[in-house]
């Protein structure tokens, strides 16, 4: 493996450590509360851009992150006070789902633009020297974003497996209506499903401004390889968006010196479109 490979596999995992985080929380607003959401990219950017308006008025880069995940948990659970919980009440079918939030998505890039402007923007940070790590010389934000994306990943597993509200999501996400009849509080399942995919989202965002500039149409561009992330790992399954991502992530790169940067959501649908002709299912089994 020659040095340009060993850089472009670095930049694939700092890239799928992001698509992971935003991975996450689409496929758990699938797995537990059956939404295909395509605003979950526009919410990704939305978190992207309160973090930089947070940085840019003087507070500290990482309070700013947890600022923007907070903002954007807030967001997220507006959208499914207004709207997500009245759909559900009126038995609305996965097509109407689909165009809603299609719309949704429309209403907060444009919003952002309105609000911000159209320009790309950067975070108020000082330039950092790129690290020497086994001769490749990997920038110091790519760094922070892969150690990050291992933490808030280590910190997922943990709720979900050993804490009673990852157990009762586990169950929701399972039967919903089983999980009711059980005794399980399902509102407060789909309130801690927002907030988790809130965060998750929020700190994809605000990572993906790191390593690229804060854009309005960010997240909108990686739409496609989050969905492609969610079916090649299995519908609802949060540890195999994570590894679909992650190939994903590392494919789009090394692809680039035969293909061109133009073709690299066309290498993520492919790698999909070739796994789900072996796997129908995805690389795992589906559900949390």
């Amino acid at each position: 493996m020659d040095a340009q490979q060993a850089q472009l596999i670095v930049n694939g995992v700092a890239v799928g450590s992001i698509i992971a985080l935003a991975a996450v929380g689409l496929t758990l607003t699938y797995g537990i509360l059956r939404l295909a959401n395509f605003a979950h990219g526009d919410f990704m950017t939305l978190g992207a851009y309160l973090t930089w308006v947070a940085n840019t008025r003087g507070v500290n880069i990482w309070l700013s992150m947890i600022v923007g995940a907070i903002a954007t948990v807030g967001a997220m659970v507006l959208s499914e006070k207004l709207l997500w919980s009245r759909m559900r009440l009126a038995r609305a079918t996965s097509t109407t789902l689909i165009i809603i939030s299609i719309g949704l998505a429309l209403f907060v890039r444009y919003g952002i633009v309105f609000i911000w402007g159209g320009s790309n923007q950067n975070y108020n940070l000082p330039i950092s020297p790129a690290q020497e790590i086994l001769g490749l010389k990997i920038p110091q934000n790519q760094i922070v974003v892969m150690l990050m994306a291992v933490v808030a990943i280590i910190a997922l597993h943990y709720l979900l497996q050993n804490t009673k509200i990852g157990k009762a999501m586990r169950a929701v996400a399972d039967d919903i209506d089983l999980a009711r009849v059980s005794g399980i509080n399902v509102e407060q399942v789909v309130l801690w499903t927002w907030v988790i995919t809130g965060t998750f989202t929020a700190l994809g965002g605000s990572m993906y401004g790191l390593i690229t500039a804060v854009r309005p149409n960010m997240g909108w561009f990686l739409i496609l390889p989050l969905f492609a992330s969610v079916i090649l790992g299995g519908i609802g399954n949060p540890y195999g968006a994570i590894a679909a991502a992650l190939i994903i992530g590392v494919s789009q790169e090394v692809s680039t010196p035969f293909l061109g940067s133009q073709y690299k959501q066309g290498v993520a649908l492919l790698i999909m479109i070739l796994v789900l002709l072996i796997r129908p299912k995805g690389l795992f089994k589906g559900t949390i």
